[in-house]
């Protein structure tokens, strides 16, 4: 059974852990090709949201459809169609940086031979690949988790702050990289608190604060100065 769609829309979501209210009434979507920048203070209910757009949360009130379906619906082959790049990298540090493309790849049912060598290049580590994970700095380990979350050419791309430990060459190459897998038709959806960089890659910003959304509208420029006037501070 395929899973596959064009669209992912959060629909009058909600999401309570007890009495505290992470995420109230939220409603948007992201189609084939948009990048869309989830921004918001900390605590604004973001990664929830991430959460329940990659069906690890569910919502207590509202759904999430993938197309026409939901993940009750589309079963488990909606996971392989979802790659998630979040806070905790999942990779594993007695491996080698191949071996863990190569685990992940077998997990999504990938041959383990091109896509990891591709996803080596892509990350910048041709020439690590036989070293093990836990001699790699913080950067590097971000670069092989953004490729062990793309290594099945997944529709829906979710990022929780993908830019971290990353230098301003990384930056660069990651960027070009998201833009290239919404071209090709990939549907992405990352949480970033550097608002420089969300203005220079997103097309369309969604503002969350105390988990209700504020705004949902295309990027433009001036999106620190949007965001002050929306949520205060720096």
């Amino acid at each position: 059974m395929t899973a596959d769609f064009d669209q992912v829309s959060l629909v009058d979501v909600s999401r309570h852990f007890g009495r505290r209210r992470a995420v109230t009434k939220v409603s948007l979507s992201a189609g084939r090709g948009e990048i869309v920048g989830l921004l918001g203070p900390n605590g604004a209910g973001k990664s929830t949201l991430m959460g329940m757009a990659a069906s690890l949360v569910r919502p207590t009130s509202g759904e999430v459809r993938y197309g026409g379906g939901t993940a009750r619906s589309l079963g488990p082959a909606l996971r392989h169609q979802i790659g998630l790049l979040a806070h905790e990298l999942h990779l594993y540090p007695e491996l080698t940086a191949r071996q863990n493309l190569s685990f992940f790849a077998r997990l999504y049912g990938v041959d383990a031979g091109g896509p990891v060598e591709a996803a080596l290049a892509a990350a910048g580590l041709s020439d690590r690949g036989e070293d093990d994970v836990s001699g790699f700095s913080r950067g590097m380990r971000q670069r092989l988790a953004l490729e062990r979350a793309l290594i099945h050419q997944p529709r829906l791309v979710l990022l929780d702050e993908p830019f971290t430990g990353l230098d301003d060459r990384a930056v660069s190459v990651v960027t070009e990289r998201l833009r290239g897998i919404a071209a090709s038709g990939a549907i992405v959806l990352l949480a970033t608190h550097d608002l420089d960089l969300a203005e220079g890659l997103v097309t369309r910003v969604v503002l969350v604060q105390g988990g209700r959304l504020i705004a949902d509208e295309p990027a433009q420029a001036g999106v620190r100065a949007r965001y002050r006037a929306l949520v205060g501070g720096a």
